[in-house]
Order: C-alpha cells, then structure tokens, then sequence
C-alpha cells in the first residue's frame, strides 16, 4: 500500500530563474528531526548551494526518525525510526516528493544508524537498544527490503550499542565504532549481507567516545573523531580490511567535542564537526593519510553543528546544529579546501541526519 507523506511539489514561480519549469537536474537535501517525529525537504540550487524549502515541508516521519539513508539510485530514501523500532521506505519522484510504501521494516529495539554499500544491495541497520545489526536486502525495481539472517539468528549482535557506522567502498567490510571504558572500532567481513566475525586484532583502539567515523573513497584511510578526549584517530586500512593505526594516532585538537566527519571527494580534504566550539575544523590530506590543518582553519558555524554532508557537486558542503536547529550551507573551494558560508535555513528541530540526492 502507498502512503502519501507529502505532495513536496515546488511552483514554477519558486524556482527562480536557474532552473526553467519541468527540468529534473536538480538535487534534494532530506534532514531528520527525531524531536519532532518529522523529515525537512529542500531543493538544492546546484549553482549556487542556496536550499529552498519544498511546499509541504517537513513532512511527518515515523517516531524519532533518527537517521537517514539515501540510495545510489536517488530514488529511495530510508529513515530509522528509534522510537518504533522500523524503518521507513519512501520513494523520491522527480520533484522531490516522498511517498511512504508501507508497512515499515521491523528492526531490533531502537535502530539509531542507517549504512549502505555504494551498489545498493543492502542497508544495515544498527540498533542501540538491542545492541545488534539487522540486514536487508534491497530490491533494485522497488526499493523494498527483504531481511538477511545472520549467522546467530535474524540480527547480528555486537556486544554494545554502536556510536557510529560504515560500509567499506568495496561493500566487503563493515566498521562500528564503540564505546566501553575506551573506544574502539569493530570490524566485520562482509559475504551477501551477513556479518563474519571480527577480523584478527578487532576491536582496534581509538579515542573515547568516537562518534565520528568516515573512510576515505579509495577505501584506503580510516578516521574516528573522539568526542570525549577531543582527538582524531588516523587509519591505514590494510588488504584484509584490517586496521594500522598511524604514528602518532590519536592526535589532539584545540577544538573541542569533535562528533562528525567528511572527507570531500576528492579525498583532499577532511572536515570536522566539532560541537564543542561551534565550527568545523578542516585538514589536508597527505597520501600517507596524515592529517595536516588548514592555515584558515576553523570555520564557524551556528550552535553544536554534529552532522556533515557534502552535494554530488563536491562544491557545496551542508551542516546540522543541534543546539540550534538550522542546517547551513557552504561553498567548498576544491583548489584550497575554504569554507564560505552561504546561508541558513530553520529545521523543526535538531537534525542527526542529512542526505542529498546525486
């Protein structure tokens, strides 16, 4: 059955003059509000980086609508909803309207984190509840999901809820970031969706607390970003999947509480959300995969940015705040890694997710 959210249609009138009626070439930003159960739409002038809000916007989502994922496709959008335990399939059409198709996926209790492979075979569905992964096959024509058993059962368990999540660029690895007395980072072969156990040497050490993770596109470099001991921990990703920390990983930062990561695609440059001291951070990347600051950096943003995206352009980048609920736009200078900030736009709430369409 097809449930409409939301029409999300945007007049001729609202387009402006960079785009003429019925041309589809543009790109669609989705936020998430798990305060209040809701999902913003925006459609992305790809010239300039300014977001206009679609008519309808925000739509209601399932309850604590909590994290985002968006298909290669740009046709299907999943949402994690932790306070249900399920997840939401809408379809994308050429304007950028969702339509729900229900009923929603069941997961385990509380599913916070939402990871994808780069074909869009499957989705892996972190649940903090349960302290387990739940997996689906994708259906290409349709975009339905169909569960993967694991090895122990329906899900996969992992011991502890996860701060964070990542499929390797291969889709042959999963990394999860967790926190006990110290931080690590978990390792999982993957074979058809199901979890193998840990690789040798997993857990890997990090900082405490890494929330942030990011893989750089090559699948070469690994990052976590310490939200408790204000660090960055450094990666090399070695042929097995396995995991070399690099010499003098952990490093500090001025900056405090950093909670999200992104890597631009040219794989030059490596941002940091740091929500601590409302900015982000911004570092080169050296092909050892060492992190050099930025002379002008950091750049500020509004209250506690913790999350990060990044348009198929790679010249427009996007922050959610969470102490002011805004997401900001900014323009990437791909030949000096600059940050300029363009403008903000109000959210019904704070975000913890954010997708753009290709």
């Amino acid at each position: 059955m097809l449930k409409k959210a939301a029409a999300l249609v945007l007049a001729c009138a609202s387009m402006g003059a960079w785009l003429g009626c019925g041309k589809t070439t543009s790109r669609y930003l989705y936020a998430a509000s798990p305060s209040t159960n809701q999902i913003a739409a925006y459609r992305e002038d790809p010239n300039a980086g300014v977001l206009i809000q679609l008519s309808g916007s925000p739509i209601s989502a399932g309850s604590a609508v909590e994290s985002l994922a968006l298909h290669p496709s740009g046709k299907y959008l999943y949402a994690a909803n932790a306070g249900s335990n399920n997840i939401s399939l809408y379809t994308i059409s050429n304007t950028g309207a969702l339509t729900e198709v229900t009923p929603r996926q069941v997961t385990g209790t509380s599913p916070t984190l939402l990871a994808m492979d780069a074909a869009g075979s499957f989705l892996y569905v972190a649940n903090s509840g349960s302290s387990d992964i739940s997996v689906f096959s994708i259906d290409a024509s349709s975009g339905a999901l169909t569960p993967v058993p694991q090895a122990s059962g329906a899900t996969a368990p992992i011991g502890l809820g996860a701060l964070n999540m990542a499929v390797s660029p291969s889709g042959n690895t999963l990394y999860v970031t967790l926190q006990s007395d110290l931080g690590y980072v978990e390792e999982f072969p993957l074979s058809s969706g199901v979890l193998g156990n840990p690789v040798s040497g997993s857990p890997f050490q990090t900082g405490k607390n890494p929330f942030g993770l990011v893989i750089d596109p090559a699948g070469a470099f690994l990052y976590t970003a310490n939200t408790g001991d204000n660090t960055i921990s450094e990666f090399a990703i070695n042929a097995d999947g396995s995991l070399t920390q690099l010499s003098g990983s952990p490093f500090g930062q001025t900056s405090t509480s950093p909670t999200a990561l992104l890597i631009d695609h040219s794989a030059k440059y490596l941002y940091v959300a740091n929500q601590g001291s409302n900015n982000l951070g911004a570092y080169s990347v050296g092909s050892d995969g060492g992190l050099t600051l930025l002379r002008n950096s950091p750049f500020g943003t509004a209250t506690s940015p913790t999350v990060i995206a990044i348009d198929s352009s790679g010249k427009f980048l996007f922050v959610g705040n969470h102490s002011s609920p805004v997401v900001q736009s900014f323009t990437l200078d791909t030949g000096s890694g600059t940050l300029t900030s363009v403008a903000s736009y109000s959210l019904p709430g704070n975000p913890t997710s954010i997708v753009i369409t290709p």
